[in-house]
């Protein structure tokens, strides 16, 4: 193993997986400001916990609102007060379930669908912009990484929150 002089980074082994945990956390931290500040640019304005439920929504058609609060990682009332938000911006709409007449299927009205459109445009410019910035090398050692985490956190016997 080659020390590069820093205690916390190893050149070869790619460094001890808890300093590599560390240096991650604090990328994901940037990364995230990068994807909530899309949410900003858009009207009506979303905070973070509206557009996953958006997009929660967004991917799962017929979705009820317990299982919007299943997915999102909240309470009931507080995933029905959500829908009251998105529903008043002209972003949602809920409609009776077919076969259950105490259930409400969560459905995106069409300015919910652009918002989300345009959300994911302004997210895929910012990134390529980041991404610009890097060498073909890096991007391609970048996306490797994404792929190895991936894999490694499916096949992965940590324990995850619910909604992780």
């Amino acid at each position: 193993m080659v020390d590069d002089g820093d205690t916390n980074r190893t050149t070869e082994t790619g460094g001890r997986p808890e300093a590599v945990a560390g240096r991650t956390a604090d990328a994901v931290e940037e990364l995230v400001e990068l994807w909530i500040s899309a949410g900003q640019t858009v009207v009506p304005r979303l905070s973070a916990h509206q557009l996953k439920a958006l997009r929660t929504i967004g991917q799962r058609p017929e979705l009820t609102l317990t299982g919007l609060a299943e997915r999102v990682g909240t309470a009931l009332p507080a995933a029905s007060r959500l829908c009251d938000r998105l529903e008043a911006a002209g972003l949602l709409r809920r409609v009776p379930h077919p076969g259950n007449r105490r259930a409400l299927h969560l459905l995106l009205t069409p300015l919910g669908t652009r918002v989300l459109t345009e959300i994911g445009e302004r997210r895929s410019q910012i990134l390529a912009a980041v991404l610009a910035g890097m060498t073909p090398f890096q991007r391609r050692s970048f996306e490797e990484g994404l792929r190895a985490f991936q894999g490694a956190r499916d096949t992965s016997s940590a324990e995850f929150p619910p909604g992780a």
